[in-house]
């Protein structure tokens, strides 16, 4: 990945900027949408609403399937024959490079990368739980943090979070990844630093998760949105070093997955690793 110096710098940072954030919340409330509009369908021609069940897995099929990596991969394949015609548009000097959106079966190095960043990522939300633990009692009182929606689900139907196990693996942490890496990110790398870059891409990832968090107060949803900015920060790193967006897919996977089983184990249990659990879970 490299930045690209061209005429009139200031505007083309500022439309990387733009269509990063674009992108980014484009693919969730695509996905968003077909998932209402599907549901309302449904609902019409049957009389009768989805159950926790099916709605989870239209959820998943049409938000991180089609919305996130749907719109990943159209961006990539349609940015070589917009792009000359936005430049041309907008009088700018064209970069000369192509696009890259990079994803291959991880090498020994990109393996321990994997390893590396799932464990960074496990022990941020773990220090996290830890540091809200000691305010909460420091405070006197709890802070009420909002759930993630499909964390949500799985607390009343347990059952849930066994699909949402290998779902965190197969489909969750690819669409999402696909979309704030290797497209969110990997547009702002175009015009900014590794770190700007990496910064950006995980406020607008944690910024936009908000909106699936269920109740909580501000404090408390401000706290899960800086525990998100932290594990996304993760992502972004391993993108940036092992430049495979298979490599941040694979640990944004192992994590949701971790988190879900620790919460299937909790609520089987009455286990107090339950918040924790809640609190960091990506996507």
């Amino acid at each position: 990945m490299s930045n690209v110096s061209g005429e009139r710098p200031l505007l083309q940072s500022v439309i990387a900027l733009t269509s990063a954030s674009v992108l980014g919340a484009g693919g969730l409330l695509l996905g968003f949408a077909l998932l209402v509009v599907t549901i309302a369908g449904i609902t019409f021609v049957s009389g009768t609403t989805p159950s926790q069940f099916a709605f989870l897995v239209l959820s998943l099929v049409f938000v991180q399937g089609i919305g996130c990596a749907g719109v990943a991969l159209s961006y990539y394949k349609l940015r070589p024959a917009l792009a000359p015609r936005v430049r041309s548009l907008l009088d700018l000097a064209g970069d000369g490079e192509q696009f890259g959106l990079p994803a291959a079966v991880p090498s020994l190095r990109q393996a321990a990368v994997v390893l590396g960043g799932y464990a960074a990522a496990i022990v941020w939300v773990m220090l996290s739980g830890v540091l809200l633990t000691v305010i909460q009692n420091l405070r006197g009182e709890r802070i009420q943090t909002g759930n993630n929606a499909a964390a949500e689900l799985g607390q009343s139907n347990p059952e849930l979070l066994l699909l949402l196990i290998p779902a965190s693996v197969l489909l969750i942490g690819p669409g999402e990844e696909l979309l704030f890496r290797g497209v969110v990110q990997g547009r702002l790398r175009e015009r900014f630093s590794p770190a700007v870059g990496i910064a950006i891409a995980s406020v607008i990832f944690a910024g936009l998760h908000i909106f699936a968090l269920v109740g909580g107060s501000w404090v408390g949803n401000l706290v899960v949105v800086s525990i998100l900015f932290g594990t996304s920060t993760v992502f972004g790193i391993a993108y940036e070093y092992a430049e495979n967006v298979v490599v941040p897919s694979l640990i944004h996977g192992l994590y949701n997955a971790t988190l879900f089983t620790v919460l299937y184990v909790s609520l089987a249990l009455g286990d107090e690793l339950q918040q924790g659990a809640l609190m960091g879970l990506a996507g």
